[in-house]
């Protein structure tokens, strides 16, 4: 597949960017800064996210569009996932390009927990991260009024563990799912975007 991939150079999309190389994917990463990537094995296009008509040229003819886009500001106020999904959505209608899958947070909603994780742990992990959060929420809304062919994957806390077996959820929270490694993340993105039966649905992924 041709791919676009933004937030290349985060923790989670340097994992997606080594696992669609190495599986043959043709891979094009928008990045501000191309000396963060540190590959010479893809198309890194140098673009301002937040400007549609500059990264429309990079959506373009992409069989799949993937957002790895997150805060570097911790728990302080964002909107780096709203604004940036807004702006690749104008882009990706502009260009005619249909599949995207976007990586959010599973602390968002608690379909699916234990009765535990339901009132305590997800109220303090939702208050702990209310700035991210809501962007990520505003996030959601974007996508889901928009008219493309969306995968929204909702992980819980990310680690930096191996790529190993992992559950998912379509619609639902996965039970007692606390963790999961990037590299598993990865690769449940890039097997989520061929497959059409995800369109339109919130995949839950957790080890």
């Amino acid at each position: 597949m041709k791919l676009t991939v933004f937030g290349a150079t985060g923790a989670t999309g340097k994992h997606v960017v080594e696992q669609a190389c190495a599986a043959g994917h043709q891979v094009t990463a928008v990045v501000r800064d191309p000396s963060k990537l540190g590959r010479t094995d893809l198309t890194v296009v140098e673009a301002d996210t937040l400007d549609p008509g500059a990264i429309e040229p990079a959506v373009a003819g992409a069989d799949g569009v993937i957002s790895a886009l997150g805060t570097r500001n911790g728990r302080g106020p964002t909107t780096i996932c709203a604004e940036g999904t807004a702006s690749i959505l104008r882009a990706m209608t502009a260009a005619g390009t249909r599949r995207l899958v976007v990586v959010s947070a599973s602390g968002l909603a608690t379909d699916g927990d234990d009765p535990l994780t339901k009132v305590l742990v997800k109220p303090i992990v939702q208050r702990a991260l209310r700035h991210p959060f809501a962007d990520m929420t505003r996030m959601e809304e974007l996508i889901r009024a928009s008219s493309v062919d969306w995968t929204i994957i909702r992980p819980p806390r990310l680690t930096e563990g191996p790529r190993d077996d992992y559950r998912t959820a379509v619609d639902d929270g996965v039970r007692r799912g606390f963790v999961i490694s990037r590299a598993n993340l990865a690769h449940a993105i890039l097997r989520a975007l061929p497959a059409e039966d995800t369109f339109g649905k919130i995949l839950t992924v957790a080890r």
